[in-house]
């Protein structure tokens, strides 16, 4: 996110530097068709997510994912290791963590993952500190560049989204049934509880291959957004998770566009459209409408 587009433009000699001309020649440009692919596909694999996130009603599972892979990337900072590798295990410990609190410690999702959240938060911060050298490393990981994304970045992210999508289509009846209610799925014989955990392993990966690209202070944004948006436009679960992942992918294009147009960070410019999304959704979604016709007296 701290990297913008005109540094990237000074490398041109022809570049006249006017950024809001949309000047087509950049799609030729590396950096940039690496950027629209990452936003393809951390658009898909966030949206998709994002979904569980909002009908499990666990809007913070997003925030306490982040903040847990920020934690494990520093720590990879701090000791000389891969910083992803640090993010993806930590994020999957949180994950590992968050079910068994709820589940044993007789709390609400909610509770365990403030939990984890403050946590995580600490020890990010306490990982900061220890980094003895320059934290212009750290501070990328906290927000994101999308416009340095590499082709190894792009694999991670495509697997990713390879395999939240195939794991969404093998098992969709039984994610369906432990969505819709749990207890129920369970009393049937569903893997309820796997499946759970399942979605928590899945968001902790998610998370892990997009904080490069969003950054952990803004990547919970870009799993919440877009599925909020896509429950306002319909009832219908396959609709949601379609809308969900197009209105991701459609966030990350946008945000692209609006930081190259007036040379804006991306990171942030991609999340703003993504509430800009919402916002636009929650105006013209029928469930406001019928919520409002049923307060007109009489329309019962």
């Amino acid at each position: 996110m701290t990297c913008r587009f005109r540094s990237w433009k000074s490398v041109d000699p022809t570049s006249t530097g006017r950024s809001t001309e949309l000047d087509l020649s950049i799609f030729g440009y590396q950096f940039m068709q690496n950027a629209i692919l990452a936003a393809f596909l951390g658009g898909i694999a966030c949206g998709t997510i994002g979904v569980f996130v909002v009908l499990l009603r666990m809007p913070f599972i997003g925030v306490a994912m982040s903040h847990a892979a920020f934690a494990g990337a520093l720590l990879g900072l701090w000791l000389g290791f891969n910083p992803l590798t640090g993010a993806f295990v930590f994020s999957l410990g949180a994950a590992a963590v968050i079910g068994p609190l709820a589940d044993r410690g007789q709390l609400g999702p909610e509770t365990s993952l403030g939990v984890i959240y403050s946590l995580m938060l600490g020890v990010a911060f306490l990982f900061i500190g220890l980094i003895p050298s320059t934290r212009s490393a750290a501070l990328d990981l906290l927000w994101g560049s999308i416009l340095t994304v590499g082709r190894g970045d792009l694999v991670l992210l495509a697997i990713v989204a390879a395999a939240v999508v195939a794991l969404l289509i093998i098992f969709y009846k039984e994610i369906q049934a432990t969505v819709f209610n749990r207890s129920i799925a369970l009393a049937v014989g569903l893997p309820a509880t796997a499946i759970l955990y399942g979605i928590l392993f899945l968001t902790g990966g998610t998370v892990t291959v997009s904080l490069r690209s969003i950054g952990g202070l803004l990547i919970f944004s870009l799993i919440l957004n877009p599925a909020a948006a896509a429950y306002q436009l319909t009832y219908n679960m396959k609709t949601m998770f379609l809308l969900a992942a197009a209105f991701g992918v459609l966030s990350g294009w946008i945000g692209l566009l609006f930081s190259y147009l007036f040379n804006l960070p991306s990171g942030a410019t991609i999340v703003i459209a993504s509430a800009a999304i919402f916002l636009i959704a929650t105006v013209f979604s029928p469930k406001r409408r019928m919520k409002g016709m049923k307060t007109i007296p009489g329309s019962d």
